[in-house]
């Protein structure tokens, strides 16, 4: 059973359409509605919506910061040597410059979060299979 299928309709905001300019980035589909981009602000504030099991990849934020605000289904968020966290609607996590990390969907739920970010991201290798299915 996928739980939170609400999710994809957006219930708050709009799930917006297929990420494709980040899809080499994630394992599954996601999907980007933009919710800022103004080059007189500092930051890009986005909504992504994660299909069950989709997930980014291990990825570090260049000369700024992300603020993830969830607002609907259960994922996970995890910094490099740290436990991966269970997230719901309401957690909020603040992720620093220079930090590797991930997000994304429980295996069985749809997620979605508001990400504001500044400075550039880092794209790296992709979360292992093995390491997920484990969650």
């Amino acid at each position: 059973m996928v739980r939170h299928e609400e999710v994809k309709n957006g219930v708050i905001f709009p799930a917006g359409e297929k990420n494709e300019a980040f899809s080499q980035f994630f394992t599954g589909q996601s999907y980007l509605q933009s919710l800022v981009f103004d080059p007189n602000v500092n930051v890009v504030v986005g909504n992504v919506t994660f299909e069950p099991g989709c997930r980014n990849n291990w990825h570090i934020h260049r000369g700024g910061y992300q603020i993830l605000l969830v607002t609907g289904g259960e994922g996970w968020y995890q910094e490099e040597g740290k436990p991966a966290q269970l997230l719901k609607a309401g957690d909020v996590i603040v992720t620093y410059d220079g930090v590797k990390h991930w997000h994304g969907a429980a295996k069985d739920s749809w997620f979605e979060h508001i990400a504001i970010t500044a400075g550039k991201p880092e794209w790296l290798e992709p979360v292992d299979d093995e390491l997920y299915s484990k969650l």
